[in-house]
């Protein structure tokens, strides 16, 4: 009987007769076995609970089943916080110093059903210092399964909230984790240690430990092992594998470190995946091409190295009906490859620009954003390149209808600073005309009110341009667009910064008749 169990509990808890609290205990653990909510209910309402604080300590010999309850009845939601209230957390916390394997595992298992799904808690056990604890207990007792997967539900729970990455940054975890791995076999096994190492290699300097610790390799090896297999886990390996590659590539010193001045064999490895027949693998190429290109040398080095024609064969195989997220990741490839000045005429004379055209017909907003600032990049200061595609027409008029997307503002911002950046480079009187055929001056005269210093420059020293080597052309276009008024709003907004007044003079002098004399353009 449920109720004369509870009942007993409460005197033997309080006496502490070892046998007979054992015997209560296995009865409630018997019950809680074949009906935990209604048990459970009975607990709260007996108030055993709170005796039970007084019953977890290391002497005694009835800790692990006390522990074993409290992480039953904490399945339950509307447990947790009577178990809170019951003060068991603090004596818990403890326990975790425990030799007692036992102790220690459902010591875990009750802390982390407690705790689930609680920021505020898990905080709480964080601040408690938990982690150093547990990385110490994974280390030490990592022959015992139930105890390591323990441990592994709890750094991923805890992994989650930003506050615990300093403190498992000043532990050994990475080199514990990549341990643990090379032992798997199983995929669940190494899924779940994966469910941990992403959360945590999201903070940089976690990143680099794991590079330190040999993770690479690892990641690299199932990538090899997997990629020829369509078994859905293998499958799901190879895209958590590799997406880890790239997560770790995020982090500066990390991504230097495996880059080695591109002769590294993490970097070599990685650019065989380009080729590769697999999408993921293609993705994932092409993403880590993206992050090593984040310093000019890296970039002008990959670009020696001939990377660019891979990253365009890679886009030519994916222009009809290709695959959206394979695109997106070439075109950010290039772009960032292209942001050297010493890149941008190799690129050019590479035939980039006549690739990445070959998307302007998607009409996906990632790819078309990609595209925008590949383009922009390339033509920086490249005056011919400039004047080529200023005067294509389809190119204009497609980024006309792009600066009206006003559901994607990335989209529309980047079309309105390429139709600036194209005169602004060229000085071409063809390529204003080009744009003024097709509508972009009203998207220009708008950009000169943007919120974005920068843009607003951008497009006054075009409109300056525009006004100093084809006003006529333009006229009616900037009239119609109440250029005058915006110019006036600018220059009597005390709010404006100082290049946007300067600038906006100097539009007023070519719109007057004195731009015709050679004028300093500031952006």
């Amino acid at each position: 009987n449920l109720s004369d169990t509870l009942k007993k509990l409460k005197i033997t808890a309080v006496d502490k007769t070892e046998d007979s609290l054992e015997g209560c205990l296995d009865c409630l653990l018997q019950a809680l076995t074949q009906n935990n909510i209604e048990t459970s209910e009975k607990i709260q309402a007996s108030g055993i609970l709170q005796l039970f604080a007084s019953l977890l300590t290391p002497q005694s010999s009835c800790t692990a089943k006390v522990a074993n309850i409290i992480a039953e009845v904490a399945k339950n939601e509307f447990m947790r916080t009577p178990c809170v209230d019951a003060g068991l957390i603090s004596p818990l916390v403890q326990l975790l110093n425990s030799k007692d394997q036992e102790v220690l595992l459902q010591t875990g298992r009750a802390l982390g059903n407690v705790c689930y799904d609680s920021h505020s808690l898990q905080s709480q056990l964080i601040n408690m210092g938990v982690i150093p604890t547990l990385v110490t207990l994974l280390g030490v007792h990592c022959h015992n399964a139930a105890l390591t997967e323990m441990c592994l539900v709890a750094f991923g729970n805890l992994a989650e909230l930003e506050s615990s990455k300093e403190q498992f940054a000043s532990t050994n975890i990475a080199e514990e984790l990549v341990k643990l791995f090379k032992k798997q076999v199983e995929h669940d096994k190494r899924e779940m240690i994966f469910e941990v190492l992403a959360p945590l290699a999201e903070n940089d300097a976690i990143k680099l430990q794991l590079v330190e610790a040999g993770l690479v390799e690892c990641l690299l090896e199932i990538v090899q092992e997997k990629v020829d297999s369509d078994k859905e886990d293998d499958v799901a390996e190879l895209k958590t594998a590799s997406d880890l590659m790239v997560l770790l590539l995020l982090g500066d010193e990390s991504m230097q470190k495996l880059f080695e001045g591109g002769k590294g064999n993490v970097f070599q490895r990685v650019l065989s995946w380009i080729p590769s027949n697999n999408h993921q693998l293609q993705l994932a190429g092409a993403l880590a091409i993206a992050n090593f290109a984040r310093n000019d040398g890296n970039c002008i080095h990959m670009v020696d190295s001939g990377i660019v024609e891979n990253l365009m064969a890679l886009l030519d195989r994916h222009v009809e009906d290709g695959n959206v997220t394979v695109q997106h990741a070439a075109l950010s490839a290039l772009r960032n490859l292209a942001i050297p000045v010493v890149n941008k005429a190799k690129m050019l004379s590479a035939g980039v620009t006549e690739t990445v055209l070959k998307f302007l017909k998607s009409e996906m907003p990632p790819v078309q954003f990609k595209l925008l600032g590949t383009l922009r990049m390339l033509i920086d200061a490249q005056a011919e390149a400039a004047e080529q595609l200023g005067k294509n027409v389809k190119l204009v008029e497609r980024l006309v209808e792009w600066c009206e997307a006003k559901d994607h503002a990335g989209v529309m911002g980047e079309s309105n600073r390429l139709l600036s950046a194209l005169i602004r480079h060229s000085k071409s009187k063809d390529v204003i005309k080009a744009i003024v055929q097709s509508g972009g001056i009203k998207h220009l005269v708008t950009m000169a009110t943007s919120e974005h210093v920068i843009m607003q420059n951008e497009a006054l020293v075009a409109l300056a341009l525009i006004a100093a080597l084809e006003l006529g052309t333009a006229e009616k276009d900037l009239e119609s667009a109440k250029l005058v008024q915006i110019l006036h709003r600018l220059l009597a907004d005390e709010r404006s910064a100082p290049e946007i007044k300067y600038n906006s003079m100097v539009l007023t002098c070519a719109l007057i008749g004195s731009g015709k004399r050679m004028v300093i353009l500031t952006v």
